[in-house]
């Protein structure tokens, strides 16, 4: 199994409307390990590493967001796999 690794930032409406915690909830779902967090910019930083298939679901999911979330842009970057993360994490 080849693991592949997305660091995304994603904005808009994206905090305050349980956007970390779908992510996590999601990203478990779909056995996709790394960390969700907010940035005092008001963006929401993910960075998921996994199998690509179920890495690309939680990257189409994060497009949307959950219901109340209104994503207006979202950058994704692809990069190694540098360390190995223990399950998916929301940080402070």
């Amino acid at each position: 199994m080849s693991l592949v690794r997305a660091h995304i930032f994603v904005s808009g409406r994206v905090q305050g409307v349980f956007f970390r915690a779908e992510t996590q909830r999601k990203a478990r779902k779909f056995g996709v390990s790394g960390f969700v967090r907010n940035l005092n910019d008001g963006r929401v930083e993910i960075v998921a590493q996994g199998e690509k298939e179920e890495v690309e679901k939680l990257i189409n999911w994060a497009e949307k967001g959950p219901f109340f979330a209104k994503v207006k842009n979202m950058q994704v970057r692809w990069e190694d796999c540098r360390e190995q993360f223990q399950g998916f994490e929301i940080r402070y």
